[in-house]
């Protein structure tokens, strides 16, 4: 028990790894490779398949993977925030990093793999309008499907993964108005926000009670971005603490087990997503030479489907994974370099526009006010 109260804090292991803990940067990596090994079941054999035990065992396990990245985004993005002058800055720098790389990903999608894998003539694919609606999951308005695009395989979208998209925009969305009314510089309407946000959960259960969840829902994955606001405002307090790392990992299996469990798991899962990243194992150069998780994330899905195409060989679930794991990390890797990267070295902009912003009457005005 004396671990899990001990003195260090959150803030304090912050403090002790300069801020820049590697750990954070593994875990990216880590779970974005992680998506791709969670979606060979449904790649592989299909949506409906029950595979046995061990199948069902791990694929609870894999409910820990998105609600970890939503979580973790909440902590890093708050720091972000907190180092913000305005909104503009701040909403800037997540469109720098975020709409690139999908951009890219969504117009390789439709125009080359969609056009070598469809079953149509390319007239057909290219004034089809399944194929110009593809287009809006580049402002998050998500379209699963291209036509005539693996209708073969055991399952026939495009890109699965793109479900999160919307809820990464709502996150935030909801971190700027928390910006704006106050409640994210004030702890205190913090916590009570986030126990608001419970007692809807509980609702949520109650209305829903016949339904059971299978997997992190769309208002689970934001109350795990919040969760990772929340321990990142309430550092100063929150002990580092492997005690309480284990305490809260086994509520967190203990609430994916429980039907609907997962709903209540944002705090605990939070958690334990902060702790792995405070730890800070030595770099590999390699590995950390670049952001390569978005990449991975993002280009996951469709080659785990094109491998299905294109041999019976990737329907078995581990070829799938290796093979798809190996060049969604060389497309991760072209991702970063030659579009990500490039993009993020002109955020300078993004002052020059906070400047000119911070010069407007009303804004000046405002400021003086406040």
């Amino acid at each position: 028990m004396k671990d899990i109260f001990k003195k260090i804090t959150i803030e304090d292991r912050l403090v002790e790894t300069s801020f820049r803990p590697s750990g954070f940067d593994y875990m990216r990596i880590v779970l974005a490779l992680a998506v791709i090994l969670a979606h060979t079941k449904l790649i592989c054999f299909g949506k409906d398949v029950e595979l046995g035990i061990i199948a069902n065992t791990l694929e609870r396990a894999s409910m820990f993977i998105v609600p970890m990245f939503f979580a973790l985004s909440g902590f890093l993005v708050a720091g972000s925030l907190e180092r913000s002058k305005t909104l503009v800055s701040f909403l800037g720098l997540r469109i720098f990093r975020i709409m690139p790389a999908l951009t890219v990903e969504v117009v390789l999608s439709a125009l080359i793999l969609g056009s070598f894998f469809t079953t149509l003539t390319l007239g057909e694919y290219y004034t089809h309008p399944e194929f110009l609606a593809y287009f809006w999951n580049i402002v998050g308005e998500i379209h699963y499907t291209l036509p005539g695009v693996f209708e073969s395989n055991p399952f026939n979208q495009v890109n699965g993964q793109l479900w999160t998209v919307p809820y990464e925009l709502v996150c935030y969305v909801l971190l700027s108005l928390f910006a704006v009314v106050g409640i994210f510089k004030n702890k205190l309407w913090l916590l009570y926000t986030f126990i608001f946000y419970y007692f809807l959960q509980i609702g949520n259960s109650i209305m829903r009670a016949h339904t059971e969840v299978v997997g992190p829902a769309g208002s689970t994955v934001v109350m795990c971005f919040v969760a990772g606001l929340f321990i990142y405002k309430y550092r100063q307090e929150i002990p580092w603490s492997k005690g309480l790392f284990y305490l809260m990992l086994a509520l967190s299996v203990a609430l994916v087990c429980i039907p609907n469990g997962i709903r209540f798991a944002a705090l605990p899962m939070g958690y334990i997503t902060i702790y792995l990243g405070l730890l800070n194992p030595i770099r590999n150069k390699l590995v950390l030479s670049g952001d390569y998780s978005y990449g991975v994330y993002l280009y996951g899905f469709p080659i785990q489907q094109a491998l299905v195409a294109v041999s019976p060989l990737f329907l078995v679930w581990y070829w799938n994974f290796i093979a798809a794991s190996i060049l969604s990390v060389l497309m991760a890797c072209f991702s970063w370099w030659i579009i990500e990267k490039p993009v993020l070295d002109k955020r300078d902009i993004l002052k020059k526009i906070e400047s000119r912003y911070l010069e407007i009457p009303i804004v000046k005005k405002l400021k003086k006010i406040t």
